[in-house]
């Protein structure tokens, strides 16, 4: 155990918890659409729950790895480079696929375009770039699996800090490659958040479907992966969004539900922001997150994120609705 460790536990973060609930901030059980609104990870001026956050992230760098991961000297990625003066002029088909290519031999595992939405942007941001090029990066599932972290055993935490980093430099690498072709371009590295609601844009561009858990489930690599996205101006095809039986299967799954020690994730769908999706209840979430410098027992446990799995799932899910289909036409 690191030297003056203070060990902070859910009742610690409960008593950080503002009058207003992160629920409602998060928009639930509200029918009409509308834009999201800044939450926990944003800059601690923009929302209530400020206090609690600053006492989360000192709570995780008293491990030096933790801290050594997030600071200022960890490699995230160059900084931004001038743009060009003449934009190299190119269709967009050739530019999506050269720009897919690029981001997969600089970090990235996972690439997808799709346009910049209104619905993509937190209130009282603004983001006028209109494409959008959301990077994934896969997690190793062997180093996650040790959740929940605990200040004698980080290697959960480190890796999900390890990964949030390279998806962080793919972004910028990715960014640089625009602004040196002539088109703007900005990177939204994680966890802190911007402008940017990643996971609805991540869906839209063809990552996968939204899990019971609040994460996103793809088809390859389930959970067990991270975000960064690039905004640009350059013209890009754009993806399709794309559904594999995943949020057919997580009705009826029951796991990442019983494996959550602070009862957090909704056993139905709810409403939120005029639309049904599966929702994790953020009050009951965060101080358990808080104590152990991140959780992560619902993404760890996901039967789509254990490696070679997701695609034995897709292929039996698709046998079991031919069968259906079948006996519909009988």
């Amino acid at each position: 155990m690191s030297d003056g460790y203070i060990h902070r536990t859910q009742d610690t973060f409960k008593k950080l918890l503002p009058d207003t609930s992160g629920n409602e901030v998060n928009g639930l059980g509200v029918e009409e659409r509308g834009t999201p609104q800044p939450f926990f990870w944003h800059p601690p001026d923009r929302h209530a729950f400020g206090d609690l956050q600053q006492a989360v992230i000192a709570h995780q760098h008293q491990s030096p790895d933790i801290a050594a991961i997030y600071s200022r000297d960890a490699d995230r990625g160059p900084r931004p480079l001038e743009k060009a003066e003449m934009p190299d002029r190119r269709a967009p088909e050739d530019w999506a696929g050269e720009i897919k290519a690029f981001a997969r031999s600089n970090e990235a595992d996972l690439v997808g375009i799709t346009p910049t939405l209104g619905e993509y942007v937190y209130e009282g941001y603004e983001l006028p770039l209109p494409n959008l090029i959301i990077v994934g990066v896969a997690m190793d599932h062997t180093e996650l699996s040790n959740v929940p972290s605990s200040i004698d055993d980080m290697r959960g935490a480190v890796e999900v800090g390890l990964k949030y980093n390279q998806a962080a430099r793919a972004a910028r690498k990715l960014s640089n490659r625009i602004l040196a072709a002539g088109y703007d371009a900005k990177a939204f590295p994680g966890p802190h958040a911007t402008a940017l609601n990643m996971i609805p844009a991540a869906i839209a561009a063809g990552f996968g479907e939204l899990g019971k858990h609040g994460s996103m489930i793809n088809s390859a690599y389930g959970s067990s992966f991270r975000l960064s996205a690039v905004a640009t101006d350059m013209p890009l095809v754009y993806d399709e969004a794309r559904a594999f039986g995943a949020d057919e299967f997580c009705m009826n799954c029951q796991v990442c539900s019983n494996a959550c020690p602070p009862d957090a994730i909704f056993p139905e769908k709810q409403t939120v922001r005029g639309r049904k999706k599966w929702y994790v209840d953020f009050d009951k979430c965060i101080p358990y997150f808080g104590e152990t410098f991140g959780c992560a027992i619902c993404i760890a446990v996901c039967p789509w994120s254990r490696p070679g799995v997701a695609p034995n799932l897709i292929a039996k899910l698709a046998r079991r609705r031919e069968r259906l289909e079948a006996q519909g036409d009988a």
